[in-house]
């Protein structure tokens, strides 16, 4: 997904006068009916499919299509494409459900669909999930959920085949909280039409997706609709831990692990860092970076040359990085600057979505790469496989584009977030404290610079969870990156990790 960028949203107030009208001249327009918009129909295509997964064969339905959202007035708001699959002969009282998204903002589901929890998986070009060359191809997604949940996959407005009705009203549903009540309202009535209410809830989100469902945690709570769990797959529920201002250092002090971690990959830490192991070296990475090098940025200038010189040192034996770059960058690393200088050497860059993959700029010189080599890999894959899998296998034929991931939903509103940085840390928190049994998993790549997993560990460090609900947060960390189901192996160990966390928070008894 491209970087989450920061929006000013400038508000327009209208005034509008109206004349005043003599008494014995009413106003006609006032007598006239409301002109009643047409409803479109939902367009749901149903469809069967078998696959092996775990030893066993599954059967399951599988249904595709729009679903028509309207306001309390019986007007259209909105059509939402929604791809439910459902495990033949299942006790529906029993039989979880997984409500799933992704994020952007401007991001459709195709990536938590088709990669990680679907029957069916983009086929990669090797282990570590590089893309093969065209044509790509689909196949049995042998980590799919399907064995523990039922799952549905939502596209917000303006992604997939989602469109607001009418399309001019799209930007009604682009801000933080239109979507989490439009997104809340689909799985409301997804729930009511599938008569799921007894069933075992469960959301699922990935990266911006996670902010979305820790809002979605407090919004359906206020609807009476008590989830069980609450799945976050390279969260973020603070921007303050991601956005590299002057104002604030606490960025590169999260980061640092990350970079600890990446640089580990591609084999330039010290010998007895690369012989430890990646976790070893995070762990000192992380030691540091929460304690000397806090420190050191928080002293500012008035650090000493003595300190300064230790801190660079350091540094350096943790990122891979020259002491005299680390120098000139004032002891400070963005994300920019890490994926364009680590291996500046062989003329390289390194990837945001996941560091382990290998770009090629123009030239060796600049601040910043031409793009992210780790989204260019999987974009044209995941575009081409979707848009074959739902007309051919799913039988759901439209001549719209499907969305992907979309500038179409930008600019994004901060609502009441604007002048600080959006947090829902407080939001889910709170959805834990009301409903005690709400547990929450999350997920954590290593090699993820888009939402690294020392800014997920200090946020929920900082929640304030009471001590008795604190284990009903799991924190899981995979060697992959912000997508790590695209790693064979990460994917396998995510779906063990995930069943678990489902059968043990579905409380059915069984």
């Amino acid at each position: 997904m491209k970087k989450l960028l920061a929006v000013f949203v400038m508000t327009l107030a209208c005034v509008a006068s109206a004349q005043e009208r003599p008494a014995d001249k009413p106003d006609k327009k006032s007598d006239a009916p409301r002109e009643k918009k047409e409803v479109p129909p939902d367009q749901i295509v149903t469809t069967s499919g078998t696959m092996r997964a775990g030893g066993e064969t599954i059967a399951y339905t599988a249904r595709a299509g729009t679903m028509v959202l309207k306001d309390d007035k019986g007007d259209p708001r909105a059509s939402f494409f929604v791809v439910s699959y459902t495990r033949d002969g299942a006790d529906p009282a029993k039989r979880p459900v997984t409500y799933t998204f992704n994020g952007g903002p401007g991001s459709s589901s195709v990536w938590l669909h088709m990669g990680a929890f679907g029957p069916r998986r983009v086929a990669y070009g090797d282990e570590e999930g590089h893309a093969g060359a065209p044509p790509y191809h689909l196949v049995d997604n042998e980590a799919t959920l399907l064995d523990a949940t039922d799952l549905v996959f939502i596209d917000p407005v303006s992604t997939g085949f989602s469109r607001a009705i009418p399309f001019e009203d799209a930007k009604k549903f682009h801000s933080v909280d239109s979507d989490i009540e439009s997104v809340g309202e689909v799985i409301r009535l997804w729930t009511t039409r599938n008569a799921r209410w007894s069933s075992p809830k469960f959301v699922a989100g990935e990266s911006y997706g996670t902010t979305r469902a820790a809002g979605l945690a407090g919004w359906l709570h206020g609807q009476g609709f008590y989830l069980n769990g609450i799945v976050l797959i390279s969260s973020i529920l603070n921007f303050a831990t991601a956005r590299f201002d002057t104002a604030t250092d606490l960025p590169y002090i999260l980061f640092l692990p990350t970079y600890t971690a990446i640089s580990w990959y591609h084999k330039r830490l010290p010998a007895d860092l690369q012989s430890a192991g990646v976790e070893r070296a995070v762990a000192e990475s992380e030691a540091f970076a929460l304690g000397d090098y806090t420190h050191a940025l928080m002293q500012g200038d008035r650090i000493s040359a003595t300190d300064r010189a230790s801190i660079i040192e350091r540094l350096s034996r943790l990122t891979g990085l020259s002491r005299e770059y680390l120098d000139r960058t004032n002891l400070r690393i963005d994300i920019d600057r890490y994926d364009k200088e680590l291996l500046r050497d062989r003329r390289r860059t390194v990837g945001r979505l996941d560091g382990r993959f290998i770009g090629i700029d123009r030239d060796a010189a600049g601040e910043s790469s031409e793009d992210d080599p780790s989204y260019s890999a999987i974009y044209g894959e995941y575009t081409a496989v979707f848009n074959d899998y739902v007309r051919r296998v799913l039988k759901f034929e439209t001549d719209t584009p499907y969305e992907i991931l979309t500038d179409k939903a930008r600019p994004w509103s901060f609502d009441r977030y604007q002048n600080r940085y959006l947090d829902v840390a407080e939001t889910l928190r709170g959805a834990m404290t009301q409903n005690p049994f709400l547990k929450v998993f999350v997920a954590n790549g290593y090699y993820d610079l888009a939402t690294p997993f020392g800014a997920t560990n200090y946020t929920f460090a900082r929640m304030q969870i009471e001590p008795e609900l604190r284990p009903n947060v799991t924190l899981h960390y995979y060697a992959g990156g912000h997508m790590m189901y695209i790693d064979r192996t990460a994917h396998r160990k995510l779906h063990d990790d995930l069943v678990s966390f489902i059968r043990g928070a579905s409380n059915t008894g069984s």
